[in-house]
């Protein structure tokens, strides 16, 4: 499917003020534990912002982790508008064959949107308890952990709820999420590839596991931004955006202190409210932002170890550059951005490129976890350091499988896998190597250090894979389209 590029045009002319985003991307680069990787402003229906930190690039997918959620709730309002599920019907009346291993009432009474809002009465997050319910089928265990409160009087985000309202969208549709909304949403958008983790029952698990390109992010805010109504074309159902973005529980005090952080400022059905507009919301700041007041979406990736810190600084930045009329005589900033933006990078690690004595004893060179053990990644059991032609390269064994890579002579060297990563670093001394390895279809960077005298290698992550998956899973799974 060819991608019709989003239209595009000068920050100026659509009322944005140039100046403003260098000062986020200022604040962005300079802020410690804000990694950025991709951003994306559109305005008026404009495209009038993006880059890429590199290594990552436009079109590899990034793992969106709960911002896949807002992609599911937009499968189940189309479902709905189809006729297909209604939000007013019980859970368990779309799994009849749990009936009889439901006992508890307050789980008999839970509603489609309920699920939809995190309002399933539990007090907190069920996944650890409906995995023990039943590790093969998370529906029925979740629909086992009987809720403290009844439905729809208090808020717990919860992955279960969101994994429920999914598998009733697969199980109503009878394909998977991506397959429904492949011809309903994802292409009518423009939205190339993606692909989406399945759970051992087959299932596209819903609350995370979804990967796109952050030109994803910015389509569907956009849709959200038109109601649901792409160039004269009605994609979603009437009434469903202003319904899915509105607050149907409280997170915070009611109403939301002005200076409250954004996550106690309500929730939707799978959106957050913000200080300014809604969102999609995934871990470590994947964020789709739609400001309705300010007629204009923003798109971001990141390995953000505070979400809130980076929306703060949008907050800060970005809202006061969107301005209210056309501005004049700003081609010189424009021009000016449009080059930062296309020179975005990431810093690479320092260290020389070669050891600088001692080289025969590095080539080959296994170390092992020091201590015994890797607490970062416990199935991580060696690191290899060898040398060819081409120059020295770094390979991390875990459970019998090797995941390469190259090191660089400067910048970064990106090596496709898999999984894909970017490696940079090298020798600090003649018995010291250090690398910082990105994962680049995650938010992820694993910084390993060798020591040549004890044979032993240290990792940590900078923001950690929630899942705990190994190295090799890093990675989309087999695209869908």
């Amino acid at each position: 499917m060819s991608v019709r590029p989003l239209p595009a045009a000068a920050p100026a002319a659509q009322g944005v003020d140039a100046t403003r985003v260098h000062a986020f991307l200022d604040a962005v680069e300079a802020t410690p534990g804000l990694e950025p990787h991709s951003l994306m402003i559109l305005r008026h229906g404009h495209l009038v912002a993006s880059g890429w930190w590199a290594p990552y690039t436009e079109r590899r997918p990034h793992l969106l982790y709960s911002l896949s959620k807002s992609f599911t709730a937009t499968a189940a309002g189309i479902a709905a508008g189809e006729g297909l599920l209604d939000f007013d019907d019980t859970v368990l009346s779309y799994f009849p064959e749990l009936d009889a291993d439901v006992t508890d009432p307050r789980s008999r009474a839970m509603l489609v949107r309920h699920v939809a809002a995190m309002a399933s009465g539990h007090e907190d997050e069920t996944w650890d308890r409906a995995r023990a319910e039943d590790r093969d089928d998370l529906v029925r265990g979740f629909l086992r952990v009987p809720p403290e409160r009844d439905p729809g009087t208090v808020f717990a985000y919860n992955q279960p709820a969101t994994y429920a309202l999914g598998a009733i969208v697969q199980r109503v549709t009878g394909q998977s999420l991506t397959d429904y909304l492949r011809p309903r949403l994802l292409d009518p958008l423009g939205i190339g590839a993606t692909a989406w983790v399945r759970d051992r029952s087959g299932r596209e698990i819903g609350f995370s596991g979804l990967y796109a390109a952050t030109d994803a992010l910015a389509r569907l805010g956009e849709l959200y931004l038109r109601d649901g109504v792409l160039r004269g074309r009605r994609l979603l159902p009437e009434g469903w955006v202003a319904d899915a973005t509105r607050a149907h529980i409280a997170t915070g005090a009611t109403p939301p202190d002005p200076l409250a952080p954004d996550g106690e400022r309500g929730y939707g059905y799978q959106f957050w409210r913000s200080r300014h507009g809604y969102r999609g919301d995934g871990a470590y700041g994947q964020f789709c932002l739609v400001l309705p007041e300010q007629d204009a979406v923003i798109a971001t990736t990141t390995a953000a170890q505070s979400g809130q810190l980076l929306l703060d600084l949008v907050w800060e930045h970005l809202v006061p550059a969107f301005g209210p009329e056309p501005l004049t005589g700003r081609d010189e900033q424009d021009t000016a951005l449009a080059r930062r933006l296309a020179a975005l990078a990431l810093p690479p690690a320092t260290g020389k490129p070669a050891p600088p004595e001692r080289a025969q004893d590095w080539s080959g060179a296994e170390f092992g976890p020091r201590d015994g053990g890797c607490a970062a990644q416990p199935r991580l059991t060696a690191v290899t350091v060898t040398a060819d032609a081409d120059g020295w390269s770094l390979a991390l064994t875990e459970g019998g499988h090797r995941t390469t890579a190259r090191l660089p002579q400067a910048g970064w060297s990106v090596t496709d896998g898999p999984p894909p990563v970017a490696v940079s670093g090298g020798w600090s001394d003649q018995d010291t190597l250090t690398a910082d390895l990105v994962f680049l279809e995650t938010p992820h960077r694993l910084t390993v250090t060798c020591s040549l005298p004890d044979r032993a290698f240290t990792a940590h992550w900078h923001t950690t894979p929630l899942d705990g998956a190994p190295l090799r899973a890093l990675r989309a799974p087999r695209p869908s389209a």
